[in-house]
């Protein structure tokens, strides 16, 4: 709220000036000659009609004249028009003023009236205390119990003793991020600090600890939480994009980005028509005070098209591996594709479209949005990564065996010389760097240094389950297939 003294526009311009001439009463004489010699006079006609006549010039004549009187009339601009600002309130009329305003307190405001205190009130000989306290305070990543709780007030004594009780629970250290609800009660003295009465905490996901005072000791007491695993199954048609579409139809990004690697070691992706359908299978858990969690993808899956797939992961010697429907496991030596796009250049002779004469193209372009991620094609260490002449930013892969990979005309790389990489990690962005006329992922493949066409690898390996590891495998693989839609019918094994 402003006051009159805060600001003394209201009076500027114009907004002061007095009128020079009053309203003058007509008489009935004045009327009498209107009526009787100007009855038929018309000083301001219509302009837009009769043009030409004698009264459209009468009425042209009294616009031009009236503009010339207001022209001549006016002030002109450099004479001001003068306002008057009110002076500033002081005194009683200042106190009167503040009295009447209403400001935030919590701004430190003092307006309204100051009254004294009146016979009615009587003074305290000492500040009373809340008989309880209750709060929320934060453990955080790092952070110890002890100090958390002596942080909010809780004494050393009982601090301790309830690290000492949550520890028997389990360690202190699984404990990481979660909210503590504590009540303090009435302490003895001023000089002492609050006992604690009670503290709640989610230990874990499917745990919740409550310490609750009995008497002078402090009590544990461990509550589970129900934790429903339930596989959680999206499918949907591909559309103009496979990862857009599962992501709508809700799987995690996480979830949405391995079902596309694992896809990639036994189908093209950019090979998938619209038509296609996915089927994706992820780890859930479901708390029964609301909270989920989603863990690794259980189950790949592509129907209604050409090109039909089924994968789940399953342990064989002691390593986690993907296998189809059959039991075969993938090819080893396989190079997954790259990133997800469509060959738009062969590997061969071709004129350069920027260059303008024929060369040899040592690789194979794949048409890519800007930024799309680029991944090994299988294990290798990163034997350059920079700017590379031509290939503009430049990642080349040594996998041991005389093979190496090449990817150019990246918009980022996020690798770096030396480091191991695996197959299906990101290691850079498509762009269009280098001689380029748009942006795509030129990939290169060598043999003993060569550049070979990157579409002619051939597979070295296949690994198939057999015996009791198949039957197991395919009594899984069916349980999963009868997952419904949106939700699971049975317990996820951790």
């Amino acid at each position: 709220m402003f006051l009159r003294n805060d600001h003394g526009l209201e009076l500027g311009g114009g907004g002061i000036a007095t009128p020079a001439f009053a309203a003058v009463p007509g008489t009935a004489l004045s009327t009498q000659l209107k009526r009787r010699f100007f009855a038929d006079l018309d000083l301001a006609p219509d302009l837009g009609a009769r043009i030409g006549s004698l009264t459209w010039y009468r009425g042209v004549a009294t616009c031009i004249g009236l503009c010339a009187l207001t022209v001549l009339m006016a002030p002109g601009f450099e004479t001001p028009i003068y306002g008057t600002v009110a002076p500033a309130l002081t005194g009683a009329e200042w106190d009167a003023a503040r009295a009447q305003a209403i400001t935030p307190l919590a701004q430190g405001a003092t307006t309204g009236y100051r009254v004294a205190a009146t016979r009615l009130v009587s003074p305290l000989t000492d500040t009373p205390e809340r008989p309880m306290i209750e709060g929320t305070a934060k453990l955080a990543f790092g952070e110890a119990l002890v100090s958390v709780l002596q942080r909010t007030g809780v004494g050393k004594a009982d601090a301790t003793q309830v690290g000492q009780l949550v520890s028997s629970a389990m360690p202190l250290g699984e404990i990481q991020s979660t909210l503590l609800d504590y009540q303090l009660g009435r302490r003895p003295e001023k000089s002492q600090p609050r006992p604690l009465e009670k503290l709640e905490l989610r230990a874990a996901f499917d745990k919740r600890m409550e310490i609750t005072r009995v008497g002078a000791s402090l009590n544990l007491k461990v509550i589970p939480i129900a934790i429903d695993h339930t596989p959680l199954r999206v499918q949907g048609a591909v559309g103009s994009s496979l990862y857009r579409s599962a992501r709508a139809a809700g799987a995690p990004a996480k979830a949405v980005e391995s079902y596309i690697r694992t896809l990639a070691t036994r189908v093209p992706v950019a090979r998938l028509g619209s038509d296609c359908k996915f089927d994706i299978i992820v780890k859930q858990a479901r708390a029964a005070t609301g909270e989920v969690q989603l863990g690794n993808l259980l189950y790949a899956g592509v129907s209604g098209c050409d090109d039909k797939v089924q994968m789940m992961p399953w342990e064989s010697n002691g390593k986690i591996e993907w296998f189809d429907g059959a039991g075969k496991g993938n090819k080893t030596g396989m190079m997954a594709m790259p990133t997800n796009g469509r060959f738009s250049s062969a590997f061969g002779m071709r004129r350069h479209p920027i260059l303008g004469y024929t060369r040899m193209h040592r690789g194979v372009d794949i048409a890519a949005p800007w930024g799309a991620p680029v991944y090994a094609a299988t294990d290798g260490v990163v034997q350059f990564a920079g700017r590379s002449s031509g290939y503009g930013n430049f990642i080349k892969l040594d996998h041991g065996g005389a093979f190496g990979t090449g990817y150019g005309h990246l918009s980022r790389i996020v690798v770096r010389s030396g480091q191991s990489v695996r197959k299906g990690q990101v290691i850079g962005a498509v762009g269009n760097t280098g001689l380029s006329t748009g942006p795509h992922l030129h990939y290169e493949l060598y043999k003993n240094g060569v550049a070979v066409n990157p579409r002619s690898v051939a597979f070295s390996s296949l690994r198939q389950l057999t015996g009791s590891d198949l039957g197991e495998f395919r009594s899984k693989l069916n349980q999963l297939l009868s997952v419904p839609v949106g939700r699971g019918a049975e317990k996820d094994e951790d």
